[in-house]
Protein backbone atom coordinates (compact mmCIF):
# COMPACT_ATOMS: atom_id res chain seq x y z
CA UNK A 1 0.00 0.00 0.00
CA UNK A 2 1.34 3.41 -0.87
CA UNK A 3 2.34 5.74 1.97
CA UNK A 4 0.20 8.72 0.80
CA UNK A 5 -2.87 6.49 0.89
CA UNK A 6 -2.10 5.47 4.47
CA UNK A 7 -1.76 9.10 5.46
CA UNK A 8 -5.17 9.92 3.96
CA UNK A 9 -6.77 7.08 5.89
CA UNK A 10 -5.15 8.28 9.10
CA UNK A 11 -6.39 11.80 8.61
CA UNK A 12 -9.93 10.53 7.90
CA UNK A 13 -9.92 8.37 11.02
CA UNK A 14 -8.68 11.29 13.13
CA UNK A 15 -11.36 13.58 11.73
CA UNK A 16 -14.06 11.01 12.50
CA UNK A 17 -12.79 10.62 16.06
CA UNK A 18 -12.81 14.38 16.63
CA UNK A 19 -16.35 14.62 15.24
CA UNK A 20 -17.61 11.85 17.52
CA UNK A 21 -15.99 13.41 20.58
CA UNK A 22 -17.41 16.83 19.68
CA UNK A 23 -20.92 15.47 19.33
CA UNK A 24 -20.62 13.57 22.60
CA UNK A 25 -19.56 16.72 24.43
CA UNK A 26 -22.11 19.12 22.93
CA UNK A 27 -24.59 18.48 25.70
CA UNK A 28 -22.09 19.79 28.24
CA UNK A 29 -20.62 22.65 26.25
CA UNK A 30 -20.06 25.81 28.30
CA UNK A 31 -22.97 28.27 27.88
CA UNK A 32 -25.30 25.74 26.33
CA UNK A 33 -28.88 26.06 27.74
CA UNK A 34 -30.09 23.09 29.74
CA UNK A 35 -33.28 21.18 29.04
CA UNK A 36 -36.59 23.00 29.42
CA UNK A 37 -37.30 26.74 29.11
CA UNK A 38 -34.50 29.15 29.97
CA UNK A 39 -36.91 31.29 32.06
CA UNK A 40 -39.75 29.89 34.17
CA UNK A 41 -43.06 30.80 32.58
CA UNK A 42 -45.05 33.28 34.70
CA UNK A 43 -47.91 30.83 35.14
CA UNK A 44 -45.54 28.16 36.48
CA UNK A 45 -43.99 30.22 39.30
CA UNK A 46 -44.89 28.58 42.60
CA UNK A 47 -42.48 30.30 44.98
CA UNK A 48 -44.35 32.42 47.51
CA UNK A 49 -41.60 35.01 47.90
CA UNK A 50 -41.49 35.59 44.16
CA UNK A 51 -45.27 35.78 43.80
CA UNK A 52 -45.64 38.10 46.77
CA UNK A 53 -42.80 40.46 45.83
CA UNK A 54 -44.03 40.79 42.25
CA UNK A 55 -47.73 41.24 43.01
CA UNK A 56 -48.32 42.36 46.60
CA UNK A 57 -45.28 44.05 48.15
CA UNK A 58 -45.79 47.37 46.38
CA UNK A 59 -48.87 48.14 48.49
CA UNK A 60 -48.64 45.78 51.45
CA UNK A 61 -44.92 46.07 52.19
CA UNK A 62 -41.91 43.89 51.46
CA UNK A 63 -42.66 41.46 54.28
CA UNK A 64 -46.40 41.96 54.61
CA UNK A 65 -46.08 45.18 56.58
CA UNK A 66 -44.84 48.73 56.25
CA UNK A 67 -46.82 49.53 53.09
CA UNK A 68 -49.62 52.04 52.56
CA UNK A 69 -52.29 49.30 52.52
CA UNK A 70 -53.40 47.01 55.35
CA UNK A 71 -50.64 44.94 56.95
CA UNK A 72 -51.10 41.35 55.79
CA UNK A 73 -48.53 40.16 58.32
CA UNK A 74 -50.72 41.36 61.19
CA UNK A 75 -51.86 38.26 63.15
CA UNK A 76 -54.98 40.13 64.31
CA UNK A 77 -56.02 40.76 60.72
CA UNK A 78 -55.42 37.13 59.75
CA UNK A 79 -57.37 35.95 62.80
CA UNK A 80 -60.41 38.00 61.75
CA UNK A 81 -60.44 37.38 57.98
CA UNK A 82 -61.18 33.92 56.58
CA UNK A 83 -59.51 32.18 53.65
CA UNK A 84 -62.55 32.65 51.41
CA UNK A 85 -62.31 36.44 51.78
CA UNK A 86 -58.55 36.49 51.22
CA UNK A 87 -59.02 34.33 48.14
CA UNK A 88 -61.85 36.46 46.75
CA UNK A 89 -60.09 39.77 47.28
CA UNK A 90 -56.79 38.53 45.86
CA UNK A 91 -58.47 36.97 42.83
CA UNK A 92 -61.13 39.58 42.03
CA UNK A 93 -59.84 42.75 43.66
CA UNK A 94 -62.23 45.38 44.99
CA UNK A 95 -64.07 47.34 42.28
CA UNK A 96 -63.65 51.13 42.23
CA UNK A 97 -60.69 50.99 44.61
CA UNK A 98 -56.91 50.74 44.35
CA UNK A 99 -57.02 46.95 44.91
CA UNK A 100 -56.79 45.28 41.47
CA UNK A 101 -57.81 41.77 40.46
CA UNK A 102 -54.92 39.32 40.15
CA UNK A 103 -56.59 36.13 38.92
CA UNK A 104 -56.55 35.39 35.19
CA UNK A 105 -60.27 34.75 35.37
CA UNK A 106 -60.73 38.40 36.41
CA UNK A 107 -58.24 39.91 33.99
CA UNK A 108 -55.09 39.49 36.08
CA UNK A 109 -52.01 37.35 35.53
CA UNK A 110 -52.12 34.73 38.29
CA UNK A 111 -53.47 31.21 38.00
CA UNK A 112 -55.90 29.85 40.58
CA UNK A 113 -53.05 27.77 42.00
CA UNK A 114 -50.86 30.84 42.44
CA UNK A 115 -53.66 32.70 44.22
CA UNK A 116 -54.04 29.72 46.54
CA UNK A 117 -50.29 29.70 47.25
CA UNK A 118 -50.48 33.35 48.31
CA UNK A 119 -53.49 32.79 50.56
CA UNK A 120 -52.17 29.66 52.24
CA UNK A 121 -48.63 30.96 52.72
CA UNK A 122 -49.71 34.31 54.13
CA UNK A 123 -51.61 32.48 56.83
CA UNK A 124 -48.89 29.88 57.41
CA UNK A 125 -46.09 32.46 57.70
CA UNK A 126 -47.80 35.37 59.42
CA UNK A 127 -50.89 34.04 61.18
CA UNK A 128 -51.21 32.81 64.76
CA UNK A 129 -54.19 30.48 65.24
CA UNK A 130 -54.61 31.39 68.91
CA UNK A 131 -54.20 35.16 68.45
CA UNK A 132 -57.77 35.92 69.60
CA UNK A 133 -58.37 32.80 71.67
CA UNK A 134 -60.84 33.40 74.50
CA UNK A 135 -61.92 36.77 73.10
CA UNK A 136 -65.12 37.88 71.43
CA UNK A 137 -64.00 40.14 68.58
CA UNK A 138 -66.41 42.08 66.38
CA UNK A 139 -67.09 40.31 63.08
CA UNK A 140 -64.81 41.13 60.18
CA UNK A 141 -67.72 42.10 57.91
CA UNK A 142 -70.73 44.23 58.81
CA UNK A 143 -73.74 42.29 60.09
CA UNK A 144 -76.11 45.11 61.07
CA UNK A 145 -76.98 48.63 59.93
CA UNK A 146 -74.89 51.45 61.30
CA UNK A 147 -76.09 54.51 63.19
CA UNK A 148 -74.08 57.50 62.01
CA UNK A 149 -75.39 59.74 64.79
CA UNK A 150 -74.22 57.34 67.47
CA UNK A 151 -71.06 56.82 65.44
CA UNK A 152 -70.11 60.46 65.97
CA UNK A 153 -70.14 59.87 69.72
CA UNK A 154 -68.14 56.68 69.25
CA UNK A 155 -65.57 58.67 67.29
CA UNK A 156 -65.26 61.24 70.06
CA UNK A 157 -64.76 58.49 72.64
CA UNK A 158 -62.36 56.17 70.85
CA UNK A 159 -60.72 58.10 68.00
CA UNK A 160 -60.64 61.86 68.52
CA UNK A 161 -57.67 61.80 70.90
CA UNK A 162 -55.43 60.88 67.96
CA UNK A 163 -57.32 62.02 64.86
CA UNK A 164 -58.55 65.33 66.22
CA UNK A 165 -62.00 66.92 66.49
CA UNK A 166 -64.25 65.92 63.62
CA UNK A 167 -61.57 63.64 62.16
CA UNK A 168 -59.72 66.55 60.56
CA UNK A 169 -56.35 65.43 61.87
CA UNK A 170 -53.85 66.80 64.33
CA UNK A 171 -50.10 66.63 64.73
CA UNK A 172 -48.59 64.12 62.30
CA UNK A 173 -51.95 62.55 61.51
CA UNK A 174 -53.87 63.83 58.51
CA UNK A 175 -57.60 64.10 58.05
CA UNK A 176 -59.59 60.88 57.92
CA UNK A 177 -62.61 62.77 56.60
CA UNK A 178 -60.71 64.13 53.61
CA UNK A 179 -62.88 63.73 50.52
CA UNK A 180 -60.14 62.18 48.40
CA UNK A 181 -59.25 59.64 51.09
CA UNK A 182 -62.84 58.60 51.65
CA UNK A 183 -63.35 58.27 47.90
CA UNK A 184 -60.49 55.76 47.67
CA UNK A 185 -61.30 53.56 50.66
CA UNK A 186 -64.23 51.14 50.81
CA UNK A 187 -66.57 50.76 53.76
CA UNK A 188 -64.93 47.41 54.51
CA UNK A 189 -61.52 49.07 54.28
CA UNK A 190 -62.61 51.58 56.92
CA UNK A 191 -63.97 48.78 59.08
CA UNK A 192 -60.79 46.75 58.73
CA UNK A 193 -58.68 49.72 59.81
CA UNK A 194 -60.85 50.29 62.87
CA UNK A 195 -60.64 46.59 63.74
CA UNK A 196 -56.95 45.86 63.24
CA UNK A 197 -55.33 49.29 63.36
CA UNK A 198 -51.94 50.01 61.79
CA UNK A 199 -49.34 48.34 64.02
CA UNK A 200 -46.46 49.80 62.00
CA UNK A 201 -47.73 53.29 62.84
CA UNK A 202 -48.59 52.45 66.47
CA UNK A 203 -52.30 52.75 65.65
CA UNK A 204 -54.16 50.38 68.02
CA UNK A 205 -56.78 47.80 67.14
CA UNK A 206 -60.37 47.88 68.39
CA UNK A 207 -59.30 46.67 71.86
CA UNK A 208 -56.81 49.37 72.77
CA UNK A 209 -58.09 52.81 71.80
CA UNK A 210 -59.26 53.37 75.37
CA UNK A 211 -57.47 51.45 78.11
CA UNK A 212 -59.60 48.64 79.46
CA UNK A 213 -62.53 49.44 77.17
CA UNK A 214 -62.64 47.62 73.83
CA UNK A 215 -65.04 48.79 71.14
CA UNK A 216 -68.20 46.72 70.74
CA UNK A 217 -69.30 45.31 67.40
CA UNK A 218 -71.96 48.05 67.20
CA UNK A 219 -69.38 50.73 68.04
CA UNK A 220 -67.28 49.61 65.09
CA UNK A 221 -70.26 49.52 62.75
CA UNK A 222 -71.53 52.92 63.87
CA UNK A 223 -68.20 54.77 63.59
CA UNK A 224 -67.82 53.41 60.06
CA UNK A 225 -71.34 54.66 59.31
CA UNK A 226 -70.30 58.10 60.57
CA UNK A 227 -67.18 58.10 58.40
CA UNK A 228 -69.22 56.98 55.41
CA UNK A 229 -71.57 59.91 55.99
CA UNK A 230 -68.63 62.32 55.59
CA UNK A 231 -68.07 61.29 51.95
CA UNK A 232 -68.64 63.93 49.34
CA UNK A 233 -70.87 63.04 46.43
CA UNK A 234 -68.33 64.50 44.02
CA UNK A 235 -64.91 64.53 45.72
CA UNK A 236 -61.83 66.25 44.39
CA UNK A 237 -60.93 69.60 42.89
CA UNK A 238 -63.86 71.50 41.33
CA UNK A 239 -62.99 72.14 37.70
CA UNK A 240 -64.39 75.11 35.79
CA UNK A 241 -65.97 73.75 32.63
CA UNK A 242 -66.01 77.11 30.80
CA UNK A 243 -63.40 79.84 30.64
CA UNK A 244 -63.83 82.95 32.72
CA UNK A 245 -66.43 83.92 35.26
CA UNK A 246 -69.24 82.37 33.26
CA UNK A 247 -67.74 78.95 34.00
CA UNK A 248 -67.32 79.74 37.68
CA UNK A 249 -70.90 80.94 37.83
CA UNK A 250 -72.05 77.71 36.22
CA UNK A 251 -70.57 75.78 39.13
CA UNK A 252 -72.42 77.86 41.67
CA UNK A 253 -75.90 78.00 40.17
CA UNK A 254 -78.25 75.88 38.04
CA UNK A 255 -78.14 76.41 34.32
CA UNK A 256 -80.82 76.00 31.72
CA UNK A 257 -79.94 72.33 31.43
CA UNK A 258 -79.90 71.68 35.16
CA UNK A 259 -77.39 71.95 38.02
CA UNK A 260 -73.72 71.24 37.48
CA UNK A 261 -71.65 69.06 39.79
CA UNK A 262 -68.30 69.98 41.33
CA UNK A 263 -66.62 68.24 38.44
CA UNK A 264 -68.53 70.28 35.87
CA UNK A 265 -70.70 67.32 34.90
CA UNK A 266 -74.51 67.23 35.23
CA UNK A 267 -75.41 64.97 38.18
CA UNK A 268 -77.38 62.65 35.93
CA UNK A 269 -74.14 61.80 34.10
CA UNK A 270 -71.85 61.60 37.10
CA UNK A 271 -71.66 58.55 39.33
CA UNK A 272 -70.63 59.15 42.93
CA UNK A 273 -67.56 57.08 43.80
CA UNK A 274 -67.89 54.43 46.45
CA UNK A 275 -64.18 54.32 47.16
CA UNK A 276 -62.19 51.43 48.49
CA UNK A 277 -58.90 49.72 49.24
CA UNK A 278 -57.72 46.31 50.13
CA UNK A 279 -60.11 44.76 52.64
Amino acid sequence: MKLPHLRSLSRLALANSVAVLSLAGCGHAPGRPGPGPEVVRPGEVQDFNTLYSQNCAGCHGAHGKGGPAVSLANPVYLALVDDATLRRVTANGIPQTLMPAFARSAGGTLTDQQVEILVQQMRARWGRPDELAGQNPPPYAVTSPGDAEHGENVYKTFCASCHGPGGKGQGKLGSIVDGSYLALVSDQGLRTTVLVGFPDESAPDWRNNVHGRPMSAQDVTDVVAWLRAQRLQFPGQPYISQAGSAGASALRSPSATGPVSRAGVPPALAEPPTGGSHE
